[in-house]
């Protein structure tokens, strides 16, 4: 008598009779709706920002999302891979910065969503930046940022390290929240982190990301009173010392020049 094998007797599930063509479609239309939503809303926070170094266009945004994919994870912790040996810092001491960090977003452009400086306060602090220029022509001059494209600018006239800042940019402030980009030497930019007055640049990594940002670049937070708009100018002065290698108090001697670094 002659047997069928049982597994011969069990038929494979079809994919149609699992997924049926209608709930398949409406997955797929949930699954696009959900994508477009978010991708709207997180175009919507980029924009949110404000005028920056990359136009606030689709193309723009795309552009920063691909760079988003390089961006350092942990802006708190200073750089391992930024070196300058046998050159002093600048910063010799800094006091901590009194609450907590406010909520930074974005890469370009990168600003403060909180914690924002005052009117008053920003004005002072662009006056001061503006009067380092004034008090040292010969040093220094301002203008509108080389790498921001929008708000005010400071330029060291004779730089060092040429190919790492955008015709000589030391600073630039922000004026839809306050705060600062600047460059600093690897020390300083460590004390800074450590006592909570700024954070890195998500792109701050040096190599091929330097096209972008120098190595080093630092976001310093807004000041909240003018007590912090003292600090803050404390390290807007160690990245003149750090840019064109020359320190405006006459401290520490000039920094030799370096134009090929």
């Amino acid at each position: 008598m002659e047997t069928t094998p049982i597994e011969s007797s069990i038929q494979p599930l079809s994919t149609q009779s699992l997924f049926p063509p209608t709930l398949l479609y409406l997955a797929f239309l949930l699954a696009i709706t959900i994508s477009t939503h978010l991708i709207h809303r997180d175009y919507a926070e980029f924009k949110s920002l404000g005028p920056g170094g990359t136009p606030s266009t689709i193309p723009g945004y795309l552009r920063v999302k691909f760079l988003s994919l390089f961006a350092i994870r942990n802006p708190y912790l200073p750089s391992t891979t930024i070196t300058w040996p046998n050159r002093p810092s600048y910063l010799t001491k800094l006091p901590k910065r009194e609450g907590t960090r406010p909520t930074v977003r974005g890469i370009a452009p990168h600003r403060q969503s909180d914690q924002k400086a005052s009117l008053e306060i920003f004005q002072k602090l662009r006056d001061r930046i503006f009067a380092l220029a004034v008090g040292h022509p010969m040093k220094l001059r301002h203008g509108t940022s080389c790498l921001e494209k929008h708000g005010p600018g400071l330029f060291a006239r004779n730089v060092i390290n040429r190919s790492r800042h955008c015709n000589g940019e030391v600073c630039h402030a922000h004026p839809s929240d306050g705060s600062i980009h600047l460059t600093l030497h690897p020390a300083d930019a460590a004390i800074v982190l450590q006592q909570a007055w700024g954070e890195r640049h998500p792109l701050s990594t040096g190599g091929w990301l330097a096209r972008f940002v120098p190595p080093g670049f630092v976001m310093v937070y807004a000041p909240r009173n003018e007590e912090e708009v003292d600090v803050v100018m404390g390290i807007v002065k160690a990245a003149v010392w750090w840019v064109a290698g020359t320190d405006l108090e006459e401290r520490i001697p000039m920094l030799v020049r370096n134009v090929g670094s």
